[in-house]
């Protein structure tokens, strides 16, 4: 499915929380969204997820409004997953998964083989098998959200946008969730998700799109939006780079104007600071 933004525009509580964004997602990978706190990252996402109308611009599914394609077919084409993790019924986590078929089933009644088999591989995906018959009330944090995940992932859908789903995971399914996403991209789907942890959004994402005060900074490669300049400008930080099994990985290393500028080592690129 080809996702166009239009010139799309949000405001709330009389400011701007979006300002007028376009951008194009047209083919299969793993799409990073990323920027600092208020950036409009999650406003963002509920648009493209037609969940949220904009004030201005449209949003295009293959070229048609959300009211020309339809609700029905949006929601077996695009799944999206909320950065929140809440489960609000008293719900068991298998019952829960199967909610990411409803968009497939056309009448009340016993799950179709083809359901079945979705929820199955969702939750084995996700490592969430053993969980089926817990309430999902009594779930922590990060069983809640990958619960969520493999709700997202039973749809089967083109496009998955996922809004901070590592947020409340550990480091191993942090990495866990990320390795899933990405065979997900190259297995053909289109993934958008909006990450924090920038050595992982370097490290996984095919193309990230860098946001600050609303607006569309950059939109482009990794090592092309994480410049030492990018993320002084957007996240006030001077980074470390160094290599690892043969892959260059970005660490943010300390706060601007927390080292002297006569400090810094730039030899090469690469910037080891040290706090004053």
């Amino acid at each position: 499915m080809k996702i166009e933004a239009l010139d799309v525009s949000v405001r709330a509580g009389g400011r701007t929380i979006l300002e007028p964004v376009s951008l194009t997602i047209d083919r299969p990978g793993l799409v990073g969204l990323i920027g600092p706190n208020g950036a409009g990252k999650s406003t963002l996402m509920r648009v493209l997820a037609g969940l949220h109308p904009p004030d201005t611009g449209a949003v295009r599914y293959d070229g048609l409004t959300v009211d020309r394609i339809g609700r029905d077919v949006l929601g077996r084409r695009l799944a999206y997953l909320a950065q929140s993790g809440r489960l609000h019924w008293p719900l068991k986590v298998e019952r829960v998964v199967a909610l990411g078929r409803l968009p497939h089933r056309e009448r009340p009644g016993p799950a179709a083989d083809c359901d079945r088999a979705a929820i199955e591989a969702a939750m084995r995906a996700t490592h969430i098998s053993a969980l089926r018959n817990r309430p999902a009330s009594t779930l922590s944090g990060g069983e809640r959200m990958r619960v969520l995940l493999a709700r997202a992932l039973a749809v089967d859908a083109d496009v998955l946008l996922a809004d901070e789903p590592i947020a409340a995971l550990d480091p191993y399914h942090q990495l866990e969730v990320l390795d899933l996403l990405g065979d997900l991209a190259a297995r053909g789907k289109t993934v958008v998700v909006v990450l924090h942890d920038l050595s992982l959004a370097y490290r996984y994402c095919d193309r990230l799109i860098l946001m600050s005060g609303g607006r569309m900074l950059a939109d482009d490669a990794p090592g092309a939006v994480l410049t030492d300049a990018n993320l002084e400008q957007t996240y006030r930080v001077f980074a470390h780079r160094v290599r690892l099994a043969g892959e260059e990985h970005i660490v943010p290393w300390v706060r601007l104007g927390t080292v002297a500028p006569d400090e810094a080592d730039q030899t090469g690129g690469t910037r080891p600071w040290k706090r004053t």
